[in-house]
């Protein structure tokens, strides 16, 4: 169960249309009101949940993005990747033929060399944020050759960070010139733009944001850092699929998501797959389009399987990663 199984055309990207752009209506109280009926259902029980649950953890870009990385956490946040689950927990369920791992191993640029020898030997993508993460303010050369240097050490995956004030700006022409060397930069790398929504004005701007880095040539646009005071909310990311869908219901071309920062519980990931499964499709529930970047998350969902089988909580320090 890992992004290799399900592949899809890539978005190439088309001319920037600003009449388009320029043409978004955003209707806040129905975004917020729709959300909240994801916040609100009561999750799925039992069986059903614990599948739920297994599909989540594929979906994983399994994190870590701290000031204190070395080679030895990162070598063993990758032996968690390939081995998500203890194996008591897998045998008991019968799942060994499914050899689920987690979407990717995300990183900084200095440890992609780390992941990539780690994760040797399987499918696990390797992705590096890049451009200046999480702030983006350093000189746009500066940002491709990051790219550049990640993808040369064996990212396959490539988590940039656009350039808030052209949003806050207007300046959506600028916008998309970036974006597209960025692409451009990424070689056979996927894309993933992040618009750290938590800083942008409005839905309607995040709205115009995701359009714009989909025709510039993205992958996957992906709400935040995880580094904002605000990180992906439920309204954010209801604004972003629906632009995913006018994306492709215009040009034929499906682009991923990812929603990052505060995704910590596996009652907190649920809603996120019924919203790509309600607006999108089922399609949309796999890992080659969509993605929950989070670092802790992993640790409560192996909690909660197990409490499915057993109908007991283990305490939280129990499990490797929390």
């Amino acid at each position: 169960m890992s992004s290799s199984e399900h592949t899809i055309e890539r978005n190439p990207g088309m001319e920037l249309d600003l009449a388009w752009v320029n043409s978004v209506q955003c209707n806040k109280a129905a975004i917020i009101r729709r959300a909240q009926t994801l916040e609100a259902r009561r999750t799925v029980k039992k069986q059903h949940q614990i599948a739920w649950l297994l599909r989540a953890i594929t979906n994983i870009d399994l994190t870590t993005l701290a000031g204190d990385d070395t080679e030895g956490n990162v070598r063993r946040l990758c032996a968690k990747a390939k081995q998500p689950l203890r194996p008591d927990i897998v045998k008991e369920l019968g799942i060994e033929e499914l050899n689920i791992t987690t979407g990717a191993v995300c990183v900084y640029p200095s440890r992609v060399k780390d992941a990539v020898a780690a994760l040797k030997g399987t499918n696990i993508p390797v992705a590096s944020v890049a451009t200046g993460f999480p702030a983006g303010q350093t000189a746009l050369e500066t940002r491709l050759q990051e790219i550049r240097s990640a993808v040369k050490d064996g990212a396959s995956e490539i988590d940039i960070v656009i350039a808030r004030e052209l949003v806050i700006q207007g300046k959506w022409a600028e916008l998309y010139a970036e974006v597209k060397l960025m692409r451009e930069a990424c070689g056979d790398a996927h894309l993933k733009a992040i618009l750290a929504t938590g800083e942008l004005p409005s839905y309607r701007d995040i709205y115009k944001a995701s359009l714009v880095c989909m025709m510039a040539g993205s992958d996957f646009i992906k709400t935040s850092t995880g580094k904002e005071k605000l990180n992906a909310t439920l309204p954010v990311g209801l604004t972003m699929v629906r632009a995913i869908r006018a994306y492709y219901e215009k040009t034929g071309y499906k682009v991923g998501f990812k929603p990052a920062g505060g995704i910590a519980s596996a009652k907190s990931a649920l809603p996120w797959l019924s919203l790509m499964l309600e607006e999108l499709g089922e399609e949309w529930t796999h890992n080659n389009l969509f993605r929950i970047g989070a670092s802790s998350l992993l640790g409560d969902i192996e909690r909660q399987v197990e409490h499915g089988i057993t109908g007991k909580y283990a305490g939280k320090d129990y499990f490797a990663i929390q």
